[in-house]
């Protein structure tokens, strides 16, 4: 791809990029959100035409029509969000579109050899379990992410795309993946992996580009390339320190969970949350983490246990057991959900309704009879908008329009508006650039050493370190005792995780 540029409107999504992409090789794509790395591989697999530029294939020019003849051309897109049908079955979703190609004679589909030909597909990709009569809908998230791979490899592609393919599956699952990109890679395709987790393209990337505001800024060899240099030139400056931990005391107690017992989960938990205090959750991705966020802030019930509050500064502890999460939020209590994309966010309204959604009285400028003037609703959501550096032509901008990481720091400016007093934070930087994970985190530290308290469920482990000051590990429902952030080791919390340890909590 040579000098490929391409605009929206007065926005200018991608000014001259130039990237080689080889044969049998991992070719990681490393950027900010919003640096035009997405906007380049739908170029690249044709749902975007470029506005200028060429590109070419196999050394012939290519320029597709639309996603379809890109990938009877051989490039293939496994987009973030699948594109499958999940009422389907795995064969109808492979051969999905191929129909006509697999058919014999008056137009009839040929069962037999449609069939042969997934299985064969699902065999190279090292899953012969799973079976073409399997509904989607009933795969767990990396089955239905092979499942978009096996399409492409019924496509004969030469180039596939992966974008953030690890952003919502597990450790066992991520580990899966990974064998099925080095088996394609050993197949002689070209892969080209999104991802912001450095170790990730560390284990598997051969060569890498980054793009940085439209423009491709570097290219070399990942071994070649330390860690520092590649976040140098993501953000074209360097990071002193990404995990700021200012000093900080904690104060009285503000938040009390003893023996709380979901349905199926949390199994157990029981901990003190102390204003000034960021606890880090750790543990594998269905260990009951986020369950027990929700039960806490109500949006799932508690079978057994208390939940007690602070409902004032320095007051004294209040059952809210079964409170709702409206009665909660106006506590003080703010959620961030996982899943912003079906839960976090309205994402067809603009920036400034979901910013200041929760609380349109003061101080939006809410007027009387409950009207709400729009100036001053847009001059309060503007100033979130800058405090969170949050890139967009404006408050009123659609949310979708933004990246995710950007749309994450709305999602986290709402809170920023009902200034809460306890944050139930659920994977705060999921699917973040590191530019823009810096950011969240320095607003955390800041937020804490103002004696908002904090808990985190985090996956990645060096941020959970990173940004807690004490840490405590799920493993099958109960929650282990937390300790100080620095009395843990990676090792110590993924062996707790995988197979549990310290499991009598402490207040």
């Amino acid at each position: 791809m040579t000098g490929v540029m391409k605009r929206f409107g007065g926005v200018v999504a991608l000014d001259g990029v130039d990237i080689e992409i080889r044969a049998g090789e991992v070719h990681a794509l490393i950027g900010e959100n919003g640096a035009g790395k997405s906007t380049l591989m739908k170029v690249l697999s044709g749902a975007h035409a470029p506005d200028a530029g060429s590109m070419q294939l196999d050394g012939s020019i290519y320029a597709p029509s639309g996603p379809n003849d890109a990938r009877r051309r051989g490039v293939a897109m496994i987009y973030q969000e699948l594109t499958l049908a999940p009422d389907l079955t795995v064969e109808q979703n492979i051969m999905l579109g191929r129909e006509k190609r697999m058919g014999g004679r008056f137009g009839l589909v040929r069962a037999s050899r449609t069939r042969e030909t997934v299985r064969d597909a699902l065999a190279r990709l090292g899953r012969p379990d799973i079976t073409p009569g399997t509904l989607v809908g009933t795969l767990s998230a990396g089955e239905r992410q092979l499942v978009e791979i096996a399409r492409a490899l019924v496509e004969n592609a030469r180039v596939v795309v992966l974008d953030e393919p690890t952003s919502s599956i597990g450790r066992q699952e991520i580990a899966r993946l990974f064998e099925v990109v080095r088996r394609l890679r050993s197949r002689n395709v070209a892969v080209v992996y999104i991802s912001h987790f450095l170790e990730e393209i560390r284990e598997l990337g051969d060569r890498f580009t980054v793009l940085r505001d439209g423009r491709s800024v570097g290219t070399g060899s990942v071994s070649e390339t330390s860690n520092g240099q590649l976040v140098e030139m993501m953000l074209g400056r360097r990071v002193e320190q990404l995990y700021p931990n200012s000093e900080r005391s904690t104060g009285e107690p503000v938040l009390e969970i003893k023996d709380v017992a979901g349905s199926p989960m949390p199994q157990r938990a029981s901990i003190t949350l102390n204003a000034g205090e960021i606890l880090g959750i750790g543990g594998l991705v269905g260990s009951g983490r986020s369950e027990l966020l929700r039960s806490i802030f109500g949006l799932q019930k508690v079978r057994s246990g208390q939940v007690r509050l602070a409902t004032i500064a320095g007051g004294s502890l209040v059952d809210i057991t079964g409170s709702s999460p409206r009665a909660n939020l106006r506590s003080g209590t703010g959620f961030l959900s996982e899943d912003r994309k079906n839960e976090g966010l309205a994402l067809r309204l603009p920036i400034a309704i979901n910013a200041t959604l929760t609380r349109l009285a003061e101080p939006t400028g809410a007027g009387r009879f409950g009207l709400v003037r729009r100036s001053a609703l847009a001059r309060h959501a503007d100033a979130l908008r800058r405090s969170l550096g949050i890139q967009s032509s404006g408050p009123w901008q659609t949310t979708s329009e933004l990246s995710g990481g950007n749309q994450q720091k709305v999602a986290l400016a709402r809170l920023m508006h009902h200034d809460c007093d306890v944050l139930l934070l659920d994977e705060p930087t999921r699917g973040v650039d590191v530019g823009s994970k810096a950011q969240i985190y320095r607003l955390l530290d800041e937020l804490a050493s103002r004696g908002t308290a904090i808990i985190a469920v985090c996956s990645y482990v060096p941020e959970l370190l990173g940004i807690s000051d004490r840490v405590a590990v799920m493993h099958r429902g109960v929650l282990g005792t937390p300790r100080r952030a620095e009395d843990w080791t990676e090792r110590e919390i993924l062996e707790e995780a995988l197979v549990g340890g310290s499991t009598e909590a402490v207040a």
